[in-house]
């Protein structure tokens, strides 16, 4: 008899955390019978394959303060985790663990949370913390996707855990690069976290110097006003562009120079695993939760910066743009780091640990 999994977070909208949890559903699905909740249904959202019992907790905002919503929804919850007996819950980010974990109480149905973020973010006062205190040494797992995450977290927690990364969907692995390679790029949300302004900053101090180089932003989000205006006082208009969404992004990204990540914080960040299957040599913050240094060796595939600090970026950038066996060197050891993050290796370290936690 097939096992069944259900899994639940908010969304599924275009997030690094939602693909991530929509890919492992789709996995699981081909020998698993698979329910996929969230708390509301969005427009925008990723695909689940046919076969996977889609449900939603509400119907759309239906309005009252925090404590409502999130008592209305747990109840939801528990009533379809009973409706649906499954046997493992697998949920995501930091409300919906705390409502996984409540719902399955005395119930017999394993449960699986994971922390996607740097913890300080993602639990970031008194109300968050006393739940992740007192709620998720009651898991029966806990998967994170750095060391530095987990460290946070309580030992009782820590001995039931597993770190697993992010897998690179298998397109990135097939894309072929061309011989000639061009140009800056980054992929994310055009957001206070990405501090993109950081980037097209240390790049102002760079364009003379590198007269055929330009820096291409993909991606959407409230700060393009901001970043264009950056652009324009700075006089970077026909150097800087704004790229937008595109389905497509290995084939927009595949021959770039050099991919740089210059966020605040991260969990594992998707965008930088990517662009490093792709082979493109990267240059990233050295950021909470610890994520690019897991990903990154220092100097042998890619440079780490401080966060926020725009004249180290400058040196990092630089030494890649003036050095083509530097970038060559980065480019060779990215082809073997990648196999880190292939959708099978990935799978199986989940599927692994799920079988454990069900035991």
């Amino acid at each position: 008899m097939r096992k069944k999994i259900l899994f639940y977070m908010n969304t599924i909208n275009r997030g690094g955390a939602e693909r991530v949890l929509t890919n492992l559903a789709n996995r699981f699905s081909e020998n698993y019978d698979v329910v996929f909740t969230t708390s509301f249904e969005t427009v925008k959202e990723y695909d689940l394959k046919k076969g996977i019992k889609r449900l939603n907790l509400e119907d759309g905002d239906e309005g009252g303060n925090f404590f409502a919503k999130n008592i209305r929804r747990l109840f939801r919850l528990r009533k379809i985790i009973k409706l649906e007996n499954p046997d493992l819950v697998i949920s995501f980010l930091a409300e919906p663990n705390f409502r996984s974990i409540l719902a399955t109480r005395f119930l017999k149905v394993k449960n699986i949370i994971s922390v996607r973020n740097d913890p300080n973010r993602e639990y970031p006062n008194f109300v968050y913390r006393f739940f992740a205190k007192i709620l998720y040494p009651k898991a029966d797992g806990c998967v994170f996707q750095t060391e530095d995450a987990k460290s946070w977290f309580s030992e009782k927690i820590q001995k039931k855990s597993k770190i697993i990364l992010n897998q690179v969907d298998e397109k990135f692995y097939n894309v072929k690069n061309d011989e000639k390679r061009s140009n800056i790029v980054t992929v994310g949300r055009l957001q206070e976290q990405k501090n993109h302004n950081i980037l097209i900053k240390a790049f102002s101090k760079i364009v003379d110097k590198f007269p055929d180089e330009k820096l291409l932003l993909y991606g959407d989000g409230d700060k393009k006003e901001e970043l264009m205006n950056l652009v324009k006082s700075l006089n970077l208009e026909d150097r800087v562009f704004f790229m937008g969404v595109k389905e497509n992004i290995e084939e927009e990204i595949k021959n770039a120079k050099i991919f740089v990540l210059s966020s605040d914080y991260e969990g594992m960040p998707n965008a930088l695993m990517e662009a490093m299957v792709l082979n493109i040599p990267v240059i990233s913050t050295d950021c909470p939760c610890g994520g690019p240094k897991y990903l990154i060796n220092h100097g042998e595939d890619g440079f780490l910066f401080k966060v926020g600090d725009v004249e180290e970026l400058v040196v990092y950038l630089t030494k890649l743009l003036e050095n083509d066996k530097l970038l060559d060197k980065f480019s060779n050891n990215l082809k073997i780091k990648s196999k880190d993050f292939t959708p099978d290796k990935i799978f199986k370290d989940w599927e692994d640990y799920v079988l454990k936690v069900m035991e």
